[in-house]
């Protein structure tokens, strides 16, 4: 099968759509299939792309210097860049000048399209314009986010909790729920003593990790806040920020208005072939406070290394956290969610336990696993769209015939 995706981000911006379109792309391919993907041109001069990437210019976009605006003018001649290409089906990946540039070249090849809701932006929008009324961004965002799913031939959603929210927003278009998947490969191997050694943190320290995009809607305050109360039992616990983003200026105030310097580390972003594996594997326990995710990847990437996960059980993450089974569901308030990390970094054969089941319950979600299952989700779409042009063209035939027999 021939598959065009579309997106507005993709490496080098780094967030959890791009791993998700590299992650189903590759192994897709792997499985004989054709996927091209257009995406924005960054201003990094050291992108080196994989075959089958269709580079788009791109304008800065204001107040978000991470992100870059496919032009108008650029999508329009995308078919120039496609060249000879031919595709079975077309599938945006992001709500922006992707989705009505993916709409236009399915429309133009007479080929369904489809699309993943990769982001809840209801609780999402409010964090970027924060002078707008959250009541109005809220209803903004629901609006099209029905509109778009509406306009397209099906929708992939991550998680159960999404597939009800959408269903719920008035999205009529057929849903299936089917999440990114892990490569568990390439997650073995993390050497967390070298990584302790690297950033100068002993070997015995307690040591939390999080890993992901330093954003304000990753409710990454309330971990700091959640800190000051492990830090009471726990006086030498380090927390390990690895990830750049927006809120980072705004993160780093925080450490200094709360007296964390001496138990916070930001280290960026970390290359996720080496450095970054290395620090999942340096943690005793990873914690993740985001209310707002879609389905929360790196919890099983955590749980993969072997790394205990403390976690906030809302949206997608519901998905992925059972209690016990390489996790702990925390409550959503600060004294409650330190009583949970202090308990699992007092207790080493609990932390062992979960590393073991947490390892087990990760190898659900592996990547070539739902690969399979998203190209037999293509290939229904594709069929069906078939039988309904077939059934159209027999009943315009039809038309003509008694038209025909009328005339006579």
């Amino acid at each position: 099968m021939r598959i065009l995706y579309v997106s507005d981000v993709y490496f080098p911006r780094v967030n959890g759509v791009s791993t998700s379109i590299r992650t189903f792309r590759r192994e897709l391919q792997a499985l004989g299939h054709e996927v091209t993907l257009v995406a924005p041109a960054y201003p990094q001069s050291t992108i080196i792309d994989e075959p089958g990437i269709v580079r788009i210019a791109a304008r800065a976009i204001p107040l978000d210097p991470e992100d870059r605006l496919m032009r108008a003018s650029a999508l329009r001649r995308i078919p120039a860049h496609l060249g000879a290409r031919t595709f079975d089906l077309v599938h945006i990946q992001t709500p922006f000048a992707a989705h009505y540039a993916g709409l236009r070249i399915a429309g133009e090849l007479g080929i369904p399209c489809v699309a993943t809701y990769h982001t809840f932006f209801e609780e999402y929008l409010h964090h970027y314009v924060p002078f707008v009324p959250r009541a109005f961004t809220r209803a903004i965002a629901r609006g099209i986010s029905r509109r778009q799913g509406n306009q397209v031939d099906a929708l992939v959603v991550p998680s159960r909790a999404m597939l009800s929210t959408l269903s719920a927003y008035g999205v009529r278009s057929p849903m299936t729920v089917l999440p990114t998947g892990i490569p568990l490969a390439e997650l073995a191997g993390g050497n967390g003593d070298a990584f302790r050694r690297r950033h100068g943190i002993p070997a015995r320290r307690p040591l939390l990790v999080h890993v992901g995009r330093a954003a304000f809607e990753k409710n990454i305050d309330f971990l700091l806040r959640m800190l000051m109360r492990v830090r009471l039992r726990h006086p030498d616990v380090l927390l390990v920020i690895a990830g750049e983003g927006p809120a980072l200026p705004d993160l780093q105030k925080s450490v200094r208005r709360l007296q964390l310097d001496a138990n916070v580390q930001f280290v960026g972003y970390l290359d996720r072939a080496g450095a970054l594996l290395d620090c999942f594997s340096a943690g005793d326990v990873f914690v993740f406070a985001s209310r707002t995710e879609t389905q929360g990847l790196v919890l099983l990437e955590a749980m993969a290394q072997g790394v205990p996960v403390v976690a906030i059980g809302e949206m997608g993450t519901l998905d992925v956290l059972e209690n016990g089974r390489g996790a702990v569901i925390a409550p959503p308030d600060e004294q409650g969610f330190a009583d949970a990390v202090s308990r699992l970094l007092d207790s080493p054969s609990l932390r062992k336990q979960l590393a073991a089941a947490g390892r087990q319950h990760a190898q659900q979600w592996d990547a070539v696993r739902l690969a399979r299952r998203l190209a037999e989700f293509y290939s229904n779409i594709v069929a069906a769209a078939a039988q309904s042009a077939d059934s159209d063209a027999r009943a315009t035939c039809n038309v003509v015939q008694r038209a025909n027999v009328t005339h006579l």
